[in-house]
């Protein structure tokens, strides 16, 4: 048996007929870029989520480099963020000309800890950008109170939480402005990539607007207006002024969902409560077959539902178990297997291992196993008795 750690094929066989009407529908109508496709998705999504205002864009990365620049984060500025999550996270905020400074995670829900984020605040800070970790809601009440205290801002990194809730609501996960990624194995993914932003700020929409497509048009002189503002600078007065996308405001970017994405992320849309749940069944599931053994199951922590974009389990031999699984075909892998204060990318910031014990000791002893609503019954008891032999022998070579 082989049983793939992410199955999107499985999933568009389930409703191949609605996606693939749609995609057609998009194809015979030559509107390829924006419409109303696309604008119904931004509307439908925002809805769902809890939002006033849906920004659509081309990836999640895009999300948050387009957010952080519509708060007018830049050079000198300092942005507050984990070191477990993915790459794009920290290189979203270095885009901007920002510094990332990460701070630890809480051992048990494995997101941002907030007391570790009021340790790391300085003059410099503007920013928290919290990652709801594999679909686990971070603690927002805490974070909200911290950025409301010092006076920052509150952007979440969503990408692995489409369908989160926290105290009963999807909107309790969002932020200031809230960033969504459609890479096709996420909760809610594309046939390709995509990306939102979502906030109730018009002000912010609206520049994120204008960044997403070249600073332009009638939005991208407004955005050029308050970005003068938040700086205190006066607004030079002999510069051409116009309303299309000839107009250049801004240094944006081309960065667009476009109407295919949008149609088939509409239909998959409708079906985003039963994908949730059927990925709580299988971790449900999982959670009490393995109760009792030496694996550590996912924390929910309370008044969360968990979206398990991501089931990840505990194990002091986890490299071991790993391989054990993927002898016998279950997939598996770790999420994330270097730390971001680690990586290479980041090495002029001067972090050191040791300096982050709880993400450091995460990155070792974790590794994720098949959660796909899709997964089979048959293919689920398959996992739990690979993961239960795999304990046994283990334990039999001590």
């Amino acid at each position: 048996m082989k049983i793939q750690l992410m199955n999107v094929q499985r999933q568009h066989e389930t409703h191949a007929e609605e996606y693939e009407e749609a995609a057609l529908s998009v194809l015979r109508s030559g509107m390829y870029i924006g419409g109303s496709e696309v604008t119904s998705f931004e509307e439908e999504f925002a809805s769902y989520e809890g939002a006033r205002f849906g920004i659509s864009c081309g990836n999640g990365t895009d999300a948050i480099v387009l957010a952080l620049r519509a708060l007018g984060v830049g050079k000198g500025d300092e942005v507050i963020t984990p070191a477990w999550t993915f790459f794009a996270t920290a290189e979203s905020i270095a885009i901007t000309g920002a510094t990332p400074v990460f701070a630890d995670v809480d051992p048990k829900t494995y997101c941002i800890d907030p007391a570790k984020v009021e340790e790391a605040i300085t003059e410099k800070t503007k920013a928290v950008l919290p990652v709801h970790f594999y679909g686990q809601s971070c603690d927002m009440d805490q974070l909200r109170a911290i950025c409301k205290k010092h006076g920052l801002y509150l952007v979440s990194d969503c990408a692995q939480a489409a369908g989160t809730k926290y105290k009963g609501e999807r909107k309790n996960i969002l932020g200031d402005v809230s960033c969504f990624s459609f890479f096709p194995t996420k909760n809610l993914g594309g046939d390709g990539d995509g990306g939102m932003i979502l906030t109730d700020d018009e002000n912010i929409a609206r520049a994120c607007r204008s960044l997403k497509v070249h600073g332009s048009g009638k939005d991208g002189l407004w955005t050029l207006k308050r970005e003068y503002e938040m700086k205190g600078l006066s607004f030079p007065e002999n510069m051409p002024v116009g309303e299309s996308k000839y107009y250049n405001y801004l240094i944006g970017y081309n960065s667009r969902l476009d109407a295919l994405q949008a149609a088939i992320l509409r239909k998959k849309l409708t079906h985003m409560d039963e994908f949730v749940e059927g990925r709580r069944k299988n971790a449900a599931l999982y959670n009490e077959a393995l109760r009792d053994t030496s694996y550590e199951i996912p924390f929910e922590m309370p008044e969360t539902e968990h979206a398990y974009y991501i089931y990840a389990l505990k194990h002091p031999n986890a490299q071991a178990i790993m391989e054990i699984l993927k002898s016998e075909g279950v997939a598996c892998g770790t999420y994330y297997p270097v730390p971001l204060h680690l990586q290479g990318a980041f090495a002029h910031l001067g972090y050191k291992p040791g300096d982050l014990p709880v993400t450091e000791d995460l990155s070792r002893t974790t590794f994720a196993i098949p959660v796909f609503p899709e997964l089979f019954d048959e293919e689920r008891e398959y996992i739990i008795t690979a993961l239960k032999n795999a304990e046994k022998n283990l334990e039999a070579e001590k």
